[in-house]
């Protein structure tokens, strides 16, 4: 029997913002715990939160970017559990009436585009952060009250390939609006997965499970892969699914049931009765939207277009803002966009996978970039020495020209000293010459692997190609 896989997806992303949702706290990563809290993040008794206009705005931007219909009266409430990482027993949240409703978000997957329906987009305030080590379980309350943007899919993903292509595409459009850094290493952006199979031909969905606190795509693909066998193989042996939550265990592979799964009306949810309603006209909203930047999809279109550049090429640089920031910036100083490209999608992005960083933490700036491929094409280096210095301004930086000086990567032109490596290559290996003058191309390369060592990589290998076959009488 086949069975038919439905998925959908809730997607937390921290904002970019200075400081907390309700309070003045800063919101930087990486600062000593329970350094960035006060008595409102931390709930004391009396301490009375204020509403994060950034926040707002910033929600309100990615509702107009997937195409949300802006709700213009919206509340927080307050939504009611223990748990250690909540202290006041309470998160403020949205619960019917969100900022952002509807809306949808265009995935590629499996060389098709289509479209994920959102049900909506709320924004809350984030938990505190457990940590378990050995014996012991500690809180850091630095992340409590961090402004939290909820992105809720409709069931419209059927495998684990379009949900990690979904996990994507929001992130590509939250970074180019400068809604969230999307750094997962971070905690930006984690989700929750609701995953059902269904026999084929069934109408109504199965039994759902939701995986908790998914913070690596790489995780989801692999949680879901799990989840959907493990629900086949149950309901092929004739058990039945139990709806619940449950955890993914990255090292065994495996998804574990934590706790049967809470009804919504369980959290007791009531309007927050500290904070006022949302309130948003339409002068607002349309000054938000005239703020819009450009998606990657019509960045995409427009290097294109712009640069004459493959589809292919274009695709890839505009998948991320600052790689297609870096491209545009250093083709201003190029003649041909199309090298710029080249250079980028192969040494840049080499690079950047084996020392695990990102565009922005490389050392090379795009003005260098320009400048190594105008010394390339005008023959002052050859491409081995043009690797050698990229390689060197990546991790360190500087001016392209200095360096070749430095490192005496300078091309040797000059016919006179070409001309003698010549002549040495061919007085030298007399059964090569005479294999190449029988017909046997391997020979000459030989010959021009000769001629390069003997020049250590410095010799010109158009003009040394052209003096070989001279001496070689053809």
């Amino acid at each position: 029997m086949n069975y038919l896989t439905t998925i959908g997806l809730e997607v937390h992303v921290q904002l970019q913002t200075r400081t907390k949702m309700f309070c003045a706290c800063r919101t930087d990563f990486g600062a000593a715990p329970n350094t960035q809290v006060c008595p409102v993040c931390l709930g004391y008794p009396g301490a009375l939160p204020v509403i994060n206009q950034e926040a707002i705005r910033l929600t309100v931007m990615t509702g107009l970017m997937v195409g949300s219909r802006i709700n213009p009266w919206s509340k927080f409430d307050r939504k009611n559990y223990f748990y250690p990482d909540m202290p006041k027993n309470y998160q403020i949240t949205q619960f019917d009436q969100p900022l952002c409703i509807g809306g949808a978000v265009e995935i590629d997957c499996r060389g098709q585009t289509r479209s994920v329906r959102l049900t909506r987009i709320h924004l809350e305030e984030d938990v505190a952060k457990n940590m378990h080590i050995r014996d012991q379980s500690r809180v850091d309350f630095n992340r409590a009250g961090h402004p939290l943007m909820e992105i809720v899919t409709e069931p419209d993903m059927h495998s684990p390939e379009e949900a990690f292509a979904f996990l994507l595409a929001p992130k590509q459009i939250l970074v180019y609006g400068l809604i969230s850094p999307c750094n997962l290493e971070e905690g930006n952006l984690r989700c929750d997965v609701n995953c059902s199979v269904r026999p084929e031909g069934q109408t109504t969905l199965g039994t759902k499970t939701e995986i908790k606190n998914m913070n690596t795509f790489k995780g989801v693909h692999q949680a879901l892969t799990h989840e959907i066998q493990r629900q086949v193989a149950a309901l092929a042996a004739g058990e039945s699914i139990v709806q619940e939550t449950r955890r993914f265990d990255s090292d065994r592979g495996v998804t574990e049931s934590m706790r049967t799964k809470e009804d919504a009306h369980d959290y007791r949810y009531f309007p927050d009765p500290d904070l006022m309603p949302v309130t948003l006209t339409d002068e607002q909203i349309e000054a938000w939207k005239s703020m819009l930047p450009e998606l990657p999809r019509q960045r995409c279109e427009r290097l294109e277009r712009e640069y004459a550049l493959p589809a292919y090429d274009a695709k890839v640089l505009s998948a991320d803002k600052y790689v297609a920031d870096f491209f545009e910036e250093a083709a201003r100083g190029a003649a041909n966009p199309k090298t710029v490209s080249n250079w980028i999608m192969t040494e840049m992005m080499r690079l950047l996978a084996e020392k695990e960083l990102e565009i922005r933490q490389a050392k090379i700036t795009p003005r260098a970039l320009a400048g190594l491929i105008g010394l390339l094409e005008s023959h002052a280096i050859n491409s081995a020495g043009a690797k050698t210095i990229f390689a060197v301004l990546f991790e360190k930086g500087g001016d392209p020209a200095e360096l070749v000086g430095q490192l005496g990567l300078a091309q040797v032109s000059d016919t006179g000293a070409l001309e003698a490596w010549v002549r040495q290559a061919v007085e030298g290996n007399p059964k090569s010459v005479s294999d190449y003058r029988s017909g046997k191309e391997a020979a000459f390369k030989f010959l021009m692997g000769q001629i390069m060592r003997f020049s250590k990589g410095k010799a010109n290998p158009q003009i040394v190609q052209d003096l070989l076959k001279k001496q070689l009488g053809v």
